[in-house]
């Protein structure tokens, strides 16, 4: 069998924040691949703004390094659950991983999530344990959890002898010695391992051709862009070609573009044959998982599988009495065609209409998948509503079943009884509680995805933000039924419209915690803070102080109210109820009633309550 001995193909996998991204920046500065002269940040194949904000990698990133005569092409893949729709179809392009892991947190349930994937497509491992130099890494233990985690999710022989190297990426240095000490400022054992462990592609450059679209991209100049991996045969271009649709039908088209990677780089060539990665163009509406063949020679590779959504939300054009002041893209045909342009690059997302005018119902991996979309939107200047999140039911096997969440926890000891009290409300099943020392416990429950809604900030609460909660999807499992989880607290609403003050504000604040601070602009039917209790009140905010003549014996106090809670994004989203949206804007979070008139919502519950009694 002839191989490509001048090419390795590899993703970089690992739990979010473990440092793939960083350890690539370090593969890409150390290797033949930059000029001399050239700088590049930190993070730098996060190019996206949100990822630069938040640290996290959302959209899967090619680049290839030059090492000696080898080429190394690389993908960088997100750490987050909510984006496994990228790093499943990323395997099918690569023939090896590198599986980052941090030397002080040990396998994490994203570890578990990607290595999975890995292992089910037959790659090669290579295992780096990263962060080498930070206080309390524990480099033998976490080598030993690894190797746990391969046996049970069923590696194979080859794979369990996966080599392993020591990194702080940060430092750019590595070593094949789990002693710090032992660290140099290079990458070379690194590189070395990829040479030697990584299998070079089989060169089928004779054969007719199959290429297989694994990401898209979208250019206003070229139109779509199908990036993916020649598996067999070679492609140039102005070659005419035929896509093999996932319908079963054929079309043909003839090649205007084709790139491959270098660096931090796209850059166009003419042609590429088998083991190649490659961007190619001319193709109006590829999709992922089609097959490029030759014209002479249609053969289709086998249809990618992607996880179907497990959550979804509504997504609606802006009616409230604030709509249009903030943004400039407020009606519903630009929300529809932008949420139509976002299914051609994220396929792990769908968009369904409703019988509701200007309404969509929106499905995704999770909540930080469609707090990322809705980012995105508001910062391009639209307007619009979100209702309330819901899990997406399936019926198996004539049942019908419900998203059930892997939820591992790590938090100080003392707030151990707390949390499982919580999760066992969530109907959370514990698998695991173990002491990682330091006064430290680990937690593992099997959850259903709707007790998690919503969690996140009570949970930051209740652990005085020490904890650290991830989760990550597990299976479907039967409905738990007669649970309805939800927000147990009710809402501080609006009464008026006009601007709150600070007198108002102060009498308030006894029923609860604000979320809005004097000087804010209101309307009747948005939520200003949450009761204490569990019922919703209806509140003015804007009510001003009766000035008179008459001095009131005693001192006056200057008027002060506590510092309101500034919701985040996705922390509004989190405290939905049923009956509730959120209203955001490219300026603006706000928080209202669907039923925006007091008197009506009044009415409106009443009515749910007669109709819920007679049920019974």
């Amino acid at each position: 069998m002839k191989t490509r001995d001048d090419i390795r193909n590899i993703a970089i996998i690992a739990h979010v924040d473990h440092g793939k991204t960083t350890l690539v920046n370090e593969m890409l500065k150390q290797s033949d691949t930059l000029p001399e002269h050239m700088q590049i940040g930190d993070r730098a194949l996060d190019s996206n703004a949100i990822e630069k904000e938040r640290g996290i990698t959302i959209l899967s990133k090619n680049t290839a390094v030059k090492y000696g005569d080898t080429t190394i092409n690389i993908v960088d893949t997100p750490g987050h659950a909510d984006f496994g729709g990228e790093v499943e179809r990323i395997m099918k392009m690569v023939d090896g991983v590198l599986l980052v892991v941090d030397a002080f947190e040990g396998t994490m349930p994203q570890t578990r999530f990607v290595l999975k994937k890995a292992l089910e497509q037959h790659l090669t491992p290579i295992v780096v344990i990263n962060k080498i130099d930070r206080p309390g890494a524990r480099p033998a233990e976490v080598v030993d959890e690894v190797l746990e985690l391969f046996i049970e999710l069923g590696a194979d022989e080859d794979q369990l002898e996966f080599p392993i190297v020591y990194a702080s990426a940060l430092n750019g240095t590595s070593s094949y010695s789990d002693d710090p000490a032992d660290q140099a400022h290079t990458m070379k054992p690194l590189f070395d391992t990829i040479l030697k462990t990584i299998p070079a592609p089989e060169d089928t450059s004779d054969e007719p051709l199959q290429f297989q679209v694994s990401m898209l991209d979208y250019n206003d100049y070229v139109g779509r862009i199908g990036i993916g991996r020649v598996f067999r045969g070679s492609i140039a271009v102005g070659d005419n070609v035929t896509v093999m649709k996932l319908d079963g039908s054929n079309k043909n088209f003839r090649v205007t573009k084709m790139f491959g990677f270098f660096g931090l780089k796209r850059v166009e060539i003419q042609s590429a044959k088998s083991g190649d990665l490659i961007a190619v163009s001319g193709m109006d509406d590829i999709y992922v998982g089609e097959t490029v063949a030759a014209a002479d020679h249609p053969e289709a590779l086998p249809i990618l599988r992607i996880d179907p959504p497990t959550l979804q939300m509504m997504f609606m054009q802006n009616d409230s009495p604030f709509a249009g002041r903030e943004g400039d893209k407020v009606t519903a045909r630009k929300l529809e065609d932008r949420l139509k342009a976002q299914l051609q690059t994220d396929v792990s997302l769908r968009v369904d209409d409703t019988d509701k005018a200007g309404a969509w119902m929106v499905s995704g991996r999770g909540e930080l998948h469609l707090s990322i979309l809705v980012e995105e939107m508001r910062r391009d200047g639209f307007e619009l509503q979100l209702g309330r999140p819901e899990v997406i039911y399936r019926e198996i096997d004539g049942q019908t079943m419900e998203p059930f969440e892997e939820v591992q926890i790590d938090i100080p000891s003392k707030y151990t009884g707390t949390v499982i009290d919580a999760m066992s409300q969530r109907k959370g099943e514990m698998q695991d509680m173990s002491d990682e020392g330091n006064g430290q416990t680990r937690l593992v429950f099997l959850t259903p995805s709707r007790g998690l809604i919503g969690y996140s900030t009570e949970f930051l609460s209740s652990t005085g933000g020490y904890g650290i909660m991830n989760h990550t999807f597990e299976k479907y499992m039967p409905v738990v039924r007669n649970w309805t989880p939800g927000r147990v607290n009710g809402a501080l609403v609006s009464i008026n419209a006009g601007t709150a003050t600070t007198y108002s504000l102060q009498s308030i604040e006894e029923r609860g915690q604000l979320f809005i601070d004097a000087g804010t602009e209101v309307y009747e039917g948005m939520i200003v803070g949450m009761n204490n209790r569990e019922t919703d009140i209806a509140v003015n905010a804007t009510k001003g102080k009766n000035l008179t003549n008459t001095r009131a014996a005693g001192k006056d106090h200057a008027a002060a109210i506590k510092t309101p809670k500034d919701l985040s994004l996705e922390e509004s989203i989190e405290f939905l109820n049923d009956d509730e949206l959120c209203e955001v804007t490219p300026q603006s979070v706000r928080l209202r009633k669907k039923i925006l008139n007091t008197g009506e919502r009044q009415k409106a519950a009443k009515r749910k309550k007669i109709a819920s009694t007679d049920k019974k």
